[in-house]
């Protein structure tokens, strides 16, 4: 009973770490602004760029992504405590992988569906990008890598990370990975593409917004 209760506990957890709505407490501690009532309307970094500038921009960014890594390395310190035994007959080899990355789903849910901003949220690219660093770096840094290099070129946020995540889904197919984290990164780099639904009926149609331009005046969601 205590090593399925600590494990709910686990997923608790994660999920709070990834709902914390960092975008919306940098509005409202630097400008005292509900930073979803400016600009494209959206929590994201994206948004704190265009609403408050580069330094809250990176630190949300920077906030976002190492909810991801707490989330895993948090799951990986709960399963390896002395006290927390698994009931016989589960093989901790087995089972630990699969509790690790249900905390990384985890945290990608709280990020997109925060219960402090009533289950809504940002679309979870860069809590993903924590995951995938804290999970295997060789993959995190790669999805990084592309998100940099298409966003110089682009300079289109969301056509960045759907690329990022369409590339670590490449990436943990191809690399010796177990099957938990292949089927984590699949799952989280699909949601990651689900969030952008809007982004991408926008880039199809030649409107969605580069770095440094007005964003819609459509409610829009967050896009990182």
């Amino acid at each position: 009973m205590v090593f399925w209760t600590a494990s709910v506990a686990g997923l608790a957890i994660a999920y709070l770490f990834g709902s914390v709505p960092t975008g919306y407490l940098a509005g409202r501690l630097l400008r005292g602004i509900d930073i979803r009532q400016h600009g494209s309307r959206s929590t994201g970094a994206t948004n704190v760029l265009r609403t408050l500038g580069k330094g809250p921009a990176l630190a949300v960014l920077l906030v976002d992504v190492l909810k991801g890594v707490a989330a895993i390395v948090f799951a990986r310190w709960l399963y390896a405590l002395p006290f927390l035994t698994p009931p016989a007959g589960l093989d901790p080899q087995s089972f630990v992988p699969w509790a690790v990355c249900m905390a990384g789903l985890a945290v990608l849910l709280g990020h997109g569906r925060s219960v402090w901003l009533n289950f809504t949220g940002g679309k979870s690219a860069a809590p993903g990008l924590g995951v995938l660093l804290a999970l295997s770096w060789p993959i995190g840094l790669g999805a990084a890598a592309v998100f940099c290099a298409v966003l110089a070129l682009s300079r289109i946020v969301s056509l960045s990370s759907m690329l990022a995540a369409l590339t670590a889904i490449a990436l943990v197919c191809g690399l010796d990975q177990p099957l938990p984290y292949r089927l984590l990164v699949i799952a989280g780099g699909l949601y990651v593409l689900a969030r952008h639904r809007a982004n991408i009926r926008r880039l199809l149609a030649g409107t969605e917004p580069r770095l440094g331009q007005g964003s819609p005046e459509s409610k829009t969601e967050p896009q990182i």
